[in-house]
């Protein structure tokens, strides 16, 4: 069981045995390392090493306060320093504390991605504290958190019927923003045609709970080269979307492909032309 999916029995496990004087805390907001998810999600994936709690002007976590639908709550992270080959994020973890599946995705980055900075949407279950982790390519550890105020996003009906959902299963678009120039960070966004079912959500026809099916990797490239890959999970919305950045140094294409837990595999391809 890879670390996405065992957390998602762990956390549920962990927040059945707190009492409500326990869970109310949780849900305070004032102190986010009290949550013993996050204390065990944390041990598993660093263990004793450090993590710094970042300013905004090192990493900078984007979040409503309040969700207006907590199946679809905006997630924005940003790293304000550009990848360079001798410095650069690695890795990304977004993290939802009080999600069933807490650890919602980890993105991989390398030098050819411009900017560590990514964009999507997710699933909130109840009042949380939301986690940005990057992992430098040194090793060192930066966090950003916030708390956000939300409840039922993973157990809510998908926006769409299920015969209308897998008649576009896997269907990709790719979105290129602003002037290409080559060799410097292009904005893309990657949208996925996908019921990402949780699994916690109930047919009101058949009052049977709908499977989980969800995307679990993403893997872009540009020209043959790798510049972001995520595994992710059912904390990720409907129709996953992602924004990043690639690095255009010359013409080439643009290339994303997916798997869903159920082993199926998506491709969709764009050509990029840079002006020089």
């Amino acid at each position: 069981m890879n670390t996405i999916r065992r957390f998602a029995v762990i956390s549920g496990l962990v927040l059945l045995g707190l009492s409500p004087a326990a869970q109310a805390q949780l849900k305070s907001g004032d102190n986010p390392e009290a949550n013993e998810v996050w204390k065990k999600v944390r041990t598993s994936l660093f263990a004793a090493r450090p993590i710094i709690n970042a300013g905004d002007d090192v990493l900078l976590l984007e979040t409503p306060n309040r969700a207006e639908d907590a199946a679809i709550v905006p997630i924005s992270i940003k790293v304000r320093a550009p990848q360079s080959a001798t410095q650069y994020v690695s890795k990304l973890y977004l993290l939802i504390d009080n999600n069933p599946s807490p650890i919602a995705a980890i993105f991989n980055f390398t030098p050819n991605s411009g900017r560590a900075d990514v964009e999507t949407r997710v699933r909130v279950d109840e009042y949380t504290h939301v986690r940005a982790i990057a992992e430098m390519n040194d090793g060192k550890l930066y966090m950003s958190t916030r708390f956000v105020k939300a409840s039922g996003g993973c157990s809510a009906p998908p926006g769409k019927d299920q015969a209308a959902a897998m008649a576009s299963l896997g269907k990709m678009k790719f979105r290129v923003e602003g002037d290409v120039s080559a060799r410097k960070p292009v904005l893309a966004q990657l949208m996925i045609s996908h019921p990402n079912n949780s699994g916690l959500a109930m047919d009101q026809s058949t009052r049977q709970f709908t499977p989980a099916h969800y995307v679990r990797a993403v893997n872009v490239s540009y020209a043959g080269q790798p510049v972001m890959s995520a595994d992710v999970d059912i904390s990720i919305s409907e129709n996953p979307s992602f924004r990043f950045y690639f690095i255009p140094s010359a013409e080439g294409e643009l290339k994303a492909d997916i798997v869903d837990s159920t082993d199926r595999r998506f491709s969709s391809a764009l050509k990029v032309r840079p002006a020089d």
